[in-house]
């Protein structure tokens, strides 16, 4: 599982790989597809330059791997370093999308596998991640893993206009 370019088991060329700066047009083409997916369309408001910038500026914060098939990616999966003051370094997976026309065909899982593979490699102590209740798709899909589902914890968070009034 270590094999970074994963053959995607699909017809065509493709694989799992690591994201370059030159798949951020695409990769934000697939935060506003899941974002409209999630009924939030409006909350997207991070732009193509900061997006790029936190991936690949002097200073990145989060790292992708993509799915391609046939030179298109189809499916991504982004995630960033979280410190847990109770359990360590942990994988924090911000968004795992695979573009509609291409679910159901195990691209989701070679994605979810390679995150498993990075996580094992970094030596991080977990990974966490949200998922909307509603989402019964990705719901099952994470139940495949024995994820912990976890209730009782409310999400809580300042905009950056709010940020800017105090």
């Amino acid at each position: 599982m270590n094999n970074t370019n994963q053959k995607l088991p699909l017809q065509g060329t493709g694989g799992i790989r690591v994201a370059v700066k030159e798949d951020c047009p695409r990769l934000m083409e697939l935060v506003n597809e899941l974002a409209l997916y999630e009924k939030a369309p409006e909350e997207v408001t991070v732009t193509l330059d900061e997006f790029i910038d936190a991936g690949f500026g002097d200073k990145p914060v989060w790292k992708a791997f993509v799915a391609e098939v046939d030179g298109i990616i189809v499916g991504f999966a982004v995630y960033y370093i979280r410190y847990s003051t109770w359990k360590g370094n942990r994988m924090y997976l911000e968004d795992l999308i695979v573009t509609e026309e291409y679910r159901g065909k195990k691209i989701g899982k070679l994605l979810f596998d390679r995150l498993i593979a990075e996580a094992k490699e970094l030596g991080f102590s977990g990974m966490v991640w949200q998922v909307l209740d509603w989402n019964e798709p990705a719901l099952n899909f994470y139940n495949k893993y024995e994820a912990n589902i976890e209730a009782g914890w409310l999400n809580a968070s300042l905009s950056k206009e709010q940020l800017q009034n105090y």
